[in-house]
């Protein structure tokens, strides 16, 4: 793989991207980088919107034999400099084109929404490697999946990668003999051109609410949805949930680039009053061990699908029925059949996503990713619905630093409206800022005539030690938040943290013994 400076030009000046070039002299690169750590010699460096001038001085010491950036900088000495008018844009066109551009080579599944995208994924990708004949890669925001050998499975440091990691990933995929690949698609990748220049061949909707909102991500909602929409306007077809209040918005954007006919449109019929669905899902019962549900086809493009049946999901909660109904039309869209997808259905599962720990005398304890309003709502009301709990229900919870600022006050209010009986405000991820802090602002956002005790832990696996040995057999002890996370990420650096899930389970085996 490489890259000429003649290549890199032509590229640039087709997108309006290039301003100038600075010691110009033909080069060609034999690698991409935007980390200085990273550089090897013969590469190309990308100076992003913080990168300092040491950074670009050790590029360049280090063998970089060009750099993009979105001014010339004299810590470049004498490389050739090429300016650009969005960097971000910049790396990401050149890192396609340095790799071949990889994507030409898959069948793209991209998915967005606040909630559900992983579960999701997880549910399009299972059905998809369950159809003989397909190989399929996975990028969300548990694993990323490229191939598989062991190796090519490891833990995702974003939702959706870095554009030039996000291709170098797509090119190690195409070379391991993927033919698909299933991704989520944050409003970030969007907001930070992550993703520019790709055309998905499915585009998934799911939902909206507002999150995300604050310093260093989105200035409003209207911008948080606009970068949400923009993956409905870059795709072939488009599948969009009907049960959104935003509906109407998402549909229209789908419509300004994609012919109706390849629109796909679903939902509960209770709910949809005039909306015409192509396919429409009924819930035919739900536990804690997962969900029936019956799957209609109402127009004729989705009739041709042949998808429509009954089908059971192995994760709990009835509002995963609308993830899993996405990823059957999506499946049935690449060519998957419905016996395939139903049998995947039934045995995925999602490390983090809904996991149930049973003690002898303690509490029953449920670890899940939820790290917003609308989540931890969901997650607290279904188990009070399922458990018909007799005791108590005790919810662990943090909020992350420096961003989602939102959740906050989302927190405060889903445990206000859910009753928690206990809330224990701990540590999730507070980057620069204190999360006690962090954790007095959720504080300020409860109702304590509705929520019975506040506990401050700030060691989140002292937390998580305490709620569990403080519960009785008839209560539910609620981890939200970090799921099967192996790190909290503190001013800067990923801390190594044993996980939620591991924290729990050995503090049953000690309490039990």
């Amino acid at each position: 793989m490489q890259l000429s400076s003649q290549e890199a030009l032509v590229l640039l000046r087709e997108h309006n991207l290039l301003v100038k070039v600075v010691h110009n002299q033909s080069f060609t690169a034999s690698d991409v980088h935007y980390d200085s750590r990273r550089v090897t010699p013969g590469s190309l460096f990308f100076c992003k919107g913080r990168t300092k001038p040491e950074y670009l001085a050790s590029a360049r010491q280090k063998g970089a034999v060009a750099y993009v950036a979105p001014q010339e900088d004299a810590a470049g000495g004498d490389l050739p400099g090429i300016i650009v008018n969005n960097e971000d844009k910049a790396m990401a066109l050149l890192s396609a084109a340095f790799f071949g551009f990889p994507q030409d080579q898959l069948f793209l599944v991209g998915i967005t929404g606040t909630k559900g995208k992983t579960t999701m994924a997880y549910f399009a990708y299972d059905a998809l490697r369950n159809q003989e004949g397909k190989q399929v890669a996975l990028l969300s925001t548990v694993n990323s999946v490229l191939g598989p050998k062991p190796t090519d499975t490891f833990k995702s440091a974003l939702t959706t990668p870095e554009s030039l990691d996000l291709f170098r990933d797509m090119r190690r995929a195409v070379d391991n003999g993927m033919d698909h690949m299933v991704m989520e698609v944050s409003s970030q990748a969007y907001l930070r051109n992550r993703v520019y220049g790709l055309k998905f061949d499915v585009g998934i909707f799911l939902n909206i609410f507002p999150d995300h909102i604050g310093r260093n991500e989105h200035p409003n909602f209207a911008n948080y949805q606009f970068c949400k929409e923009q993956l409905m306007v870059n795709s072939r077809r488009c599948i969009i949930n009907a049960d959104d209040p935003h509906f109407a918005d998402f549909y229209a954007a789908a419509k300004s680039t994609t012919d109706p006919e390849k629109i796909f449109v679903f939902g509960r019929p209770t709910e949809n009053g005039d909306v015409p669905l192509d396919f429409s899902y009924q819930n035919d019962g739900e536990n804690l061990h997962g969900s029936h549900f019956n799957l209609q086809a109402l127009s004729a493009r989705a009739k041709a699908l042949a998808v429509a049946g009954d089908y059971h999901v192995d994760i709990a909660g009835d509002y995963n029925e609308g993830n899993a109904t996405a990823a059957i039309i999506t499946s049935g869209i690449a060519g998957a059949q419905p016996a395939a997808i139903a049998a995947a259905l039934e045995h995925t599962r999602i490390p983090g996503r809904m996991d149930m720990l049973t003690t002898k005398h303690h509490g029953t304890v449920y670890i899940d990713y939820a790290h917003d309003y609308i989540s931890v709502k969901r997650l607290v009301a279904f188990l009070r619905q399922q458990t018909h709990v007799s005791g108590r229900v005790i919810v662990l919870l943090g909020a992350t630093g420096d961003k989602g600022i939102s959740r906050r006050e989302g927190f405060g209010k889903a445990l206000s409206e859910e009753k928690a009986d206990v809330a224990i405000l701990t540590t999730d991820d507070p980057g620069f800022e204190d999360p006690k802090k962090i954790d007095q602002e959720i504080d300020s956002y409860i109702d304590h005539s509705r929520v019975g005790k506040v506990e401050y832990i700030m060691d989140r696996q002292k937390a998580i030690e305490h709620a569990i040995a403080n519960s009785t057999p008839d209560d539910i002890v609620v981890l939200a938040g970090k799921g099967d996370d192996h790190f909290q990420k503190i001013k800067g650096a990923n801390v190594p943290y044993p996980s939620d899930i591991t924290v729990a389970t050995e503090t049953i085996k000690k309490l039990e013994k």
